[in-house]
């Protein structure tokens, strides 16, 4: 059969591709700016006839009907990753959380060993090439693990989708169901970096020498980085997610990857998420290379290139270096995302530095996020023994073999000075100091 052929005898409506979805199965749905809106709607609108639809996902992004009050009993997340869409329902015990790191996420769905195997995947991609092959566009992530490793595969194709490289395809022939739907993808729009956001960027701007190959996350600080780089020559890329900044900062000439000792001249990640501009930007782009997670994230992987800069974030970080970032007390925020995995990656790369960076304090400046103690309940996503750099906008504090004293000292330094007394007391009746 013809490739045309083959893939309009797989097209159908949403409602019909949703059909082979049985209760108590288990179904993937691809999220980020990737998350098939149409068919997660689709499948919602059969509540009635479904129980115990378990939906596997990392970040959804949007309203989510699949946890709205009546779905009790039809439908339950089991989240890789919590976000707005779903954070409600896993506080209030009617979805749950996963703590994992991302790169082993893939690993869940191994038919054989893994514990979350896949009935049902639903994915988004762009549409086929002459020889059959659909990109999965801005996520790669787990998408390829699950759309190979499901029983069946729904494809939703939508036109807007770039056509991303690298790891990054399959044809058209996996699909069971394929249904058109032209849209959109979401846009991440930041507001520009606050003050305390330029200062830290600054501080972190610092470390990075030229010819480094950075990993950032998501939001000011990130960005405020890269702007602080502008003199900086040769950077490379090799991280999870790509934003507006790296598009900017290509385009600015800093970022040239032509020192990276793995995959020289190229930016290596595993989603997309920003605005339109970036979609079109990576379009059938040679400069990018979309990967699997379970190679992006690997820490093995990540400390082959050379002078590894890897920036994260955290809700709060205590007087020893323990880093909390996915939740606030027992209130579950985010996830483990790659934090880890680029924290241990850069620690094992020649000149590498892994950075956690956060503000002094909350928006208010009434918490110190430098804290005597973490809350109860939160819990340690990067752990003391792999923490190295800590930046504030007061500065860096360097924990890596040093005592605990000598921790509680450099992070008290970089703590908001209306702080300082009380965390040098906790400290003192703590033995600390």
């Amino acid at each position: 059969m013809k490739m045309v052929e083959l893939y309009k005898s797989k097209l159908c409506s949403p409602e019909e591709a949703v059909s082979i979805i049985e209760s108590g199965s288990r179904v993937y749905v691809s999220g980020n700016a990737a998350t098939p809106f149409p068919l997660v709607d689709a499948l919602a609108r059969r509540k009635d006839e479904l129980s115990d639809v378990d939906v596997v996902h990392v970040l959804l992004l949007g309203d989510d009907p699949l946890s709205a009050p009546g779905m009790e009993g039809h439908f339950r997340h089991k989240s890789l990753f919590v976000g707005p869409a779903d954070r409600k329902a896993v506080n209030e015990g009617k979805a749950d959380y996963f703590p994992i790191f991302l790169y082993e996420i893939p690993s869940l769905f191994d038919p054989d060993k893994g514990t979350l195997p896949l009935d049902t995947a639903i994915i988004q991609t762009s549409p086929p090439d002459e020889h059959g092959f659909l990109s999965f566009g801005v996520e790669d992530l787990a998408t390829k693990s699950a759309a190979e490793k499901a029983k069946k595969l729904i494809i939703q194709v939508n036109e807007r989708m770039p056509r991303t490289l690298g790891d990054c395809f399959i044809h058209i022939s996996r699909a069971e169901k394929i249904v058109e739907h032209t849209a959109d993808l979401p846009e991440l729009q930041l507001n520009p970096p606050s003050e305390v956001e330029k200062k830290i960027g600054q501080y972190i701007a610092e470390l990075v020498e030229d010819g480094s190959t950075l990993q950032m996350g998501i939001g000011g600080i990130p960005d405020a980085a890269l702007r602080a780089m502008d003199n900086k020559k040769d950077l490379g890329i090799h991280t999870e997610m790509v934003s507006d900044g790296v598009m900017e900062a290509i385009e600015k000439g800093m970022i040239t990857g032509a020192k990276k000792k793995l995959h020289p001249g190229k930016v290596v990640a595993t989603f997309l998420l920003g605005t339109k501009r970036l979609y079109e930007f990576t379009h059938n782009n040679p400069l990018f290379e979309m990967h699997p997670v379970e190679y992006t994230n690997d820490p093995f992987i990540i400390g082959q290139n050379n002078n590894m800069v890897a920036i994260n974030s955290a809700i709060e970080v205590d007087l020893t270096g323990q880093v909390c970032s996915d939740s606030i007390g027992y209130r579950i925020y985010s996830g483990f995302g790659g934090q880890v995995d680029f924290i241990r990656g850069a620690a094992r790369s020649e000149g590498g530095k892994p950075i956690i960076a956060l503000p002094s304090t909350t928006k208010d400046g009434k918490i110190s996020k430098i804290v005597p103690h973490l809350k109860e309940g939160a819990g340690v996503v990067t752990s003391r023994g792999d923490v190295h750099y800590v930046v504030t906008e007061y500065g860096v504090a360097y924990l890596h073999g040093k005592s605990l004293r000598r921790r509680a000292e450099a992070l008290i330094k970089i703590a908001h000075p209306n702080f300082r007394d009380e965390l040098t007391y906790f400290a003192k009746q703590h033995s600390l100091l």
